[in-house]
């Protein structure tokens, strides 16, 4: 009798457990839909934004085809104005004019001849002047990038200035970026984007000294165009804003024994000058700010410090 209880029992216990592992199995096979789904929902979302990308695109190269039209048309009456003849082209056996603009007959170009001729040579004298301000303009480009390739590439080339943050907020999309007004010199304050906030308080930004680089090229940060960096000791752990001399004023600027060089008023990015000058700039063991050892110096005032941060990088 106890026997078959324990028979019945553990048959019940085992029908339990069949029911168990089959939810079980049931319950993995949800997962692996579910799985499923995410994955086409993800693919579903890339090619949706780059079908979306390719009809903006679509829509962009169709404006700039129809501005290209407007602008031969212009181009093709102002010589026909000028007398220019237009040279006929073929076509599927048909004989057109460049551009679909008909040749002028003699008969339609004799009778405004004496009219058009005055205005015609001021139109050619403006296409000259035109033309020699851009070439003027493209020799100078070019001898400014071969002086600047024959400058060497060192901390000279930097404009670094004493500046003072007159006021200072936190950026509106950005939890760790301040957005800052600063003195620099300049008759308008320059907008300045630190990424700060989980570094210095936002009370100890308020009317702050500090050195700031003013000739890199100005970059959007998240919507905010920013006009200058502020020069930090900076380590993977901790941050410290680097402090001018005693009695330095905005614009006065930061220069480097044995490198007299004169800054570019704006750093070329392609040419990367930053990248190669900030990887020698650090604080040494009396955290004072160098250039391959050589001190942030403002003339007569003297060095430039971090507070306790010694042997770090400078960014």
């Amino acid at each position: 009798m106890i026997l078959a209880r324990s028979l019945i029992k553990m048959s019940g216990n085992n029908a339990v457990l069949n029911r168990l592992e089959q939810k079980g199995t049931e319950a993995d096979q949800v997962i692996e839909y579910l799985k499923q789904q995410v994955a086409l929902l993800k693919e579903k979302a890339i090619l949706q934004a780059s079908l979306r990308e390719e009809k903006k695109l679509r829509v962009e190269n169709a404006k700039l085809k129809k501005e290209i039209e407007v602008l031969k048309q212009q181009l093709i009456q102002a010589e026909i104005r000028n007398g220019v003849k237009q040279i006929p082209i073929a076509h599927s056996n048909t004989a057109s004019f460049s551009e679909g603009v008909s040749q002028p007959t003699s008969t339609e170009v004799a009778p405004s001849a004496p009219k058009d001729q005055s205005k015609g040579a001021g139109e050619e004298k403006k296409k000259k002047e035109k033309t020699e301000k851009k070439v003027g303009e493209k020799k100078e480009k070019k001898q400014q990038s071969a002086s600047d390739d024959s400058k060497p590439v060192d901390v000279s080339r930097l404009d670094l200035r004493i500046g003072c943050i007159t006021t200072v907020k936190k950026h509106p999309d950005a939890d760790s970026l301040y957005v800052e007004e600063v003195d620099v010199g300049e008759p308008n304050p320059r907008t300045v984007v630190s990424g700060l906030v989980k570094h210095v308080p936002l009370e100890e930004m308020q009317n702050r000294v500090g050195i700031f680089l003013c000739n890199l090229k100005p970059a959007k940060m998240r919507g905010v165009v920013s006009q200058a960096m502020l020069m930090c000791a900076s380590s993977p752990e901790k941050v410290e804003i680097l402090a001018p001399p005693n009695g330095a004023v905005p614009g006065e600027r930061v220069t480097f024994e044995g490198f007299p060089g004169e800054p570019e008023k704006e750093l070329n990015p392609k040419k990367k000058i930053w990248e190669q000058i900030q990887p020698d700039l650090h604080t040494n063991d009396q955290c004072v700010a160098t250039y391959k050892g050589v001190p942030f110096e403002v003339k007569g005032k003297g060095v430039c410090k971090a507070a306790t941060m010694a042997n770090s990088g400078i960014k």
